[in-house]
């Protein structure tokens, strides 16, 4: 469809503003083919207005609801692995995981320098363990502690 041919579905149909409107009526009246072509969408629009729109029966909607419930539903795929795939693939990381074990240890050097160690375990407990830290812990136990009753409760009405 061409773009007068669309100015004039627009016109007929008013969906123009006033400068478009006043332009198309101008070019209608001082251009013959574009006026035939105009009365003849007029006619068009008029044979469409006349046109009854076809109404499904009354009982339409129930007759697809009945032939949808009868049809069968759709079963999920099940599919079923053969557990030697399974176990071949698993016994083969197994292997491979042993063997990369084994260089690792075949070319490893266990020999240890000579190494002192002097660990200081005395730790000052009233530095790391303050009220806000206390506190934090217990605010933290107490959500967790809300949301493991909300959960508990929901099973329960659930059950219900």
């Amino acid at each position: 469809m061409n773009t007068i041919e669309q100015q004039l579905w627009d016109y007929i149909d008013g969906n123009l503003d006033d400068s478009s409107k006043k332009a198309i009526e101008e070019k209608i009246e001082s251009n013959a083919e574009l006026k035939s072509q105009y009365e003849d969408l007029l006619k068009l629009n008029l044979v469409f207005n006349e046109i009854d729109l076809d109404e499904p029966s009354m009982s339409f909607n129930r007759n697809v609801m009945e032939s949808i419930a009868l049809a069968p539903a759709p079963v999920a795929m099940k599919t079923k692995v053969d557990k030697k795939i399974i176990y071949s693939i698993g016994g083969f990381f197994v292997i491979s995981l042993l063997a990369l074990l084994g260089y690792v240890f075949y070319n490893a050097n266990f020999e240890m320098p000579q190494f002192d160690l002097k660990v200081n375990l005395d730790f000052n407990l009233e530095k790391y363990i303050t009220p806000t830290a206390i506190y934090a812990f217990l605010f933290a136990d107490l959500v967790i502690g809300l949301i493991f009753l909300d959960q508990f409760l929901r099973k329960k009405v659930a059950q219900k």
